[in-house]
């Protein structure tokens, strides 16, 4: 159990179960329900253990030249006991999975079965083989944002709210713009492994400096793009700001010493829960609004 807990990085259940239940509140005016609590709850965890679960089972022989991994950024077993225990993940992202997406399609319209729906075909596609969208570049960034932003977009979708409205769009597109970002830097610093083992990625395609750079430029753009919010939630146009300034701290960096853009990604991580804090404190201040 403990490896299986482990595949599902506890440490990252935050950052989904955060947005379903964010935009739920929102969209219905601060309306705790049993739709609010399941759906959080299944984004919290059955969620990050199908995503990264699947990942963690397919992506396992990369993982094994990677020293990022056997940690907080990814759990990886023992090869002797690979086979059982990947097979054990798998069934438990099933189990865990099915009962919470028949309760939600039951729950919810056909328009709010149809996001969940590409929501859990993108977590699937990006480390399934065949699929493997994790390969392709930049479709590999672009799936990744979606792992994030699905759960706020479906919560919108189920609570019926105004996507086009001046306080949503915004926030939907800034958001996908910041989890480009992030997926982009990331992969820079494992460009070298990903190389050795045959595994394409936005940043072996662009390179590391590129790719550091423009993940800085997509947080930029992110900010610029939440300016169109009202206030006080312009204010979120700020939020992007410590990201680019983490990773442009990188702007050096090569494809030879790729590595070194591990130390941003664990300030990516703890700048993530600072982040939301201060989310936190302006989504009450313009409920209070």
């Amino acid at each position: 159990m403990r490896e299986v807990l482990a595949a599902s990085r506890p440490f990252s259940w935050v950052n989904t179960a955060y947005p379903f239940a964010a935009g739920w509140l929102l969209a219905t005016d601060g309306r705790v329900d049993v739709a609010f609590v399941v759906g959080t709850l299944f984004f919290l965890i059955p969620y990050n253990l199908l995503m990264y679960g699947i990942n963690d089972v397919f992506d396992y022989a990369s993982d094994l030249r990677n020293p990022r991994k056997g940690g907080i950024e990814g759990g990886l077993v023992d090869p002797a006991r690979a086979r059982s225990v990947h097979r054990r993940i798998l069934v438990a992202c099933v189990v865990t999975t099915v009962p919470f997406v028949v309760w939600l399609l039951a729950l919810g319209s056909v328009a709010a079965g149809l996001v969940l729906a590409v929501v859990l075909f993108a977590v699937v596609a990006y480390s399934a083989p065949v699929l493997r969208f994790k390969e392709r570049p930049v479709l590999d960034s672009l799936t990744s944002a979606t792992h994030f932003v699905g759960p706020l977009l479906y919560a919108l979708v189920l609570a019926d709210a105004d996507l086009g409205a001046r306080t949503t769009w915004p926030v939907l597109v800034a958001f996908v713009l910041w989890g480009m970002a992030s997926h982009a830097f990331g992969a820079v610093q494992d460009v070298r492994a990903d190389r050795e083992g045959g595994i394409a990625s936005v940043a072996t395609v662009l390179g590391a400096r590129p790719t550091v750079r423009a993940a800085t430029a997509g947080y930029v753009v992110a900010a610029l793009v939440l300016l169109a919010l009202p206030w006080p939630g312009v204010l979120a146009a700020l939020l992007p700001l410590p990201y680019a300034v983490s990773t442009w701290r990188f702007r050096g960096v090569t494809d030879a010493d790729c590595e070194r853009a591990n130390a941003g990604w664990r300030t990516f991580l703890w700048l993530n829960l600072v982040t939301g804090f201060l989310v936190t404190m302006l989504l009450i201040a313009v409920a209070l609004g």
